[in-house]
């Protein structure tokens, strides 16, 4: 059988690590550019995926094909049947890695899934998703571990108060706060709160006001006093999961909800869910459905390649400031 995978979950710090796992298999870097393909199923076509998964591997035993949200492309019966026909027939040469954001509860319904179980685990799947508040500081302790460090019991607590389920946020945090202790002793609560009192998200929510208001000179600089400091990736994740609280939240305001709703619902600390909804107040749930499909857009065209995260942040800005 080819090697088929299908990782789904929330998580998706934990999903995009696992692919760098498949990636760093390969030994040569050089060869690994050459042997490695990256779709997305929501702008490929056939000629596309029968090209990646069908060529001939080059000085190297196999190739790596990362297709990411297969239930867009493949969304009725006829051409799910279709597309596992041809999967089934890929090469042996050929390391085909699905993946997409699925929530829990769908997660035993989702098609791939039901496929792997009835055909003797055809395909491989591994769930990743968000731990519960409650297992939230036993992740943070084992993260600082898979970092090289340690933390303080106590310092976790005080993390996990911060990030809430935000796993991305929480491993970037750790991150700067092995770097702060330079590896040399555990975390101690007074650590984060020298390092982690939420300034990124904070500058996060001083570019969304800046942005709700119209003010794209100000958004601006925010934006890139922003990527002075942080990697686009993160920032980019930071700004759609942003916009994504908005949606939410503005659907709980809808529903005579507020903010003590907001952060049960949504599992975030108070400070954010304070912040968020008086953000989602500026906006209507029509607007913010129209830039969620856009911020879906901008990010089918960084990861297929049409254009930079920097310039799609900018491209963002101008589009949401535009008068009219």
């Amino acid at each position: 059988m080819p090697n088929l995978y299908f990782l789904f979950g929330n998580d998706e710090f934990a999903i995009a690590r696992k692919l760098k796992e498949f990636e760093s298999d390969f030994t040569d870097p050089t060869s690994a550019d050459m042997n490695t393909a990256r779709l997305d199923a929501r702008s490929m076509n056939e000629n596309d995926l029968n090209t990646a998964v069908n060529a001939m591997p080059f000085l190297a035993k196999r190739r790596l094909v990362l297709m990411a949200n297969p239930s867009a492309k493949y969304n009725n019966a006829s051409s799910r049947k279709k597309f596992l026909e041809f999967i089934g027939n890929a090469p042996d040469t050929t390391r085909l890695v699905m993946y997409e954001s699925v929530e829990p509860k769908e997660a035993g319904k989702h098609w791939l899934n039901k496929f792997a179980e009835k055909n003797n685990r055809s395909i491989q799947t591994k769930a990743f998703m968000l731990p519960k508040l409650r297992d939230m500081t036993g992740w943070i302790v084992n993260e600082t571990k898979n970092q090289g460090g340690q933390i303080e019991l106590r310092a976790a607590e005080m993390l996990k108060d911060m990030v809430s389920v935000d796993t991305r946020q929480a491993g970037m945090e750790i991150a700067k706060l092995l770097a702060y202790v330079n590896w040399a002793r555990p975390v101690t609560g007074s650590d984060v709160e020298a390092v982690c009192i939420i300034t990124s998200q904070q500058s996060v929510f001083d570019f969304v006001d800046a942005l709700s208001n119209g003010n794209g000179k100000s958004a601006q600089h925010l934006l890139h006093r922003l990527l002075e400091s942080e990697d686009p990736f993160s920032l980019w994740g930071m700004v759609v999961r942003q916009f994504r609280l908005l949606l939410q939240a503005r659907e709980i305001l809808d529903g005579r909800g507020n903010k003590d709703d907001v952060a049960r619902a949504l599992g975030v600390h108070p400070f954010v869910a304070e912040k968020t909804t008086g953000q989602a107040t500026r906006f209507s749930i029509e607007s913010l459905e129209s830039i969620y499909r856009k911020l879906l857009r901008i990010d089918e065209g960084v990861k297929t390649g049409q254009l930079t995260l920097e310039l799609a942040l900018d491209t963002l800005v101008v589009e949401l400031t535009r008068p009219g």
